[in-house]
């Protein structure tokens, strides 16, 4: 064998490939975050693993909404937002926030900065002002200067290949 593994796909990543290229993406385990501000609808949430630390210094962070989502605007023109980090035990947040991103009947919730919502019990949570939108294809990369962090320890939500899973 010339080193090639069993069951290897090579495509080029177009229209007749995009549920393969979709599962190839899925191969690389991320964290899972709820993002979080203040819309002219009221708190919104979304549930995204496109979250990724950008610079020390200035403190940026940057996720990725997708321009299908009902909730892209809100998002993309937010002047403040909060990226939730999510423990083991918060696949429930995950879920909620993946599909009605109004309902914030959640105990604990706290206005942060530019009133964006708190939640709970997240291992990591960064308060951010927006610095920057960009053109991201289907997506838009929004860049967060990051204001204030909460830290804890404790294992992390994982996503990989479709699925949920504890981390750390």
């Amino acid at each position: 064998m010339d080193g090639a593994v069993m069951n290897e796909q090579v495509f080029a990543p177009d229209p007749a490939h995009q549920r393969a290229f979709r599962d190839a993406l899925g191969r690389f385990a991320t964290g899972v975050t709820v993002i979080t501000t203040l819309s002219a609808k009221g708190r919104l949430g979304i549930t995204a693993n496109s979250f990724a630390a950008l610079s020390l210094e200035p403190a940026l962070v940057m996720w990725a909404p997708a321009r299908f989502s009902r909730r892209f605007d809100a998002f993309a023109e937010a002047g403040h937002f909060a990226i939730h980090v999510l423990s083991a035990e918060q696949l429930w947040l995950a879920e909620h926030f993946a599909g009605d991103g109004l309902d914030f009947d959640i105990e604990g919730v706290e206005a942060g900065i530019g009133e964006a919502p708190l939640l709970p019990g997240c291992l990591a949570r960064f308060e951010c002002r927006r610095h920057a939108v960009h053109p991201g294809g289907d997506h838009a990369i929004v860049v967060g200067e990051v204001l204030r962090v909460l830290s804890r320890p404790g294992r992390g939500l994982g996503f990989f290949s479709g699925q949920y899973d504890a981390i750390g």
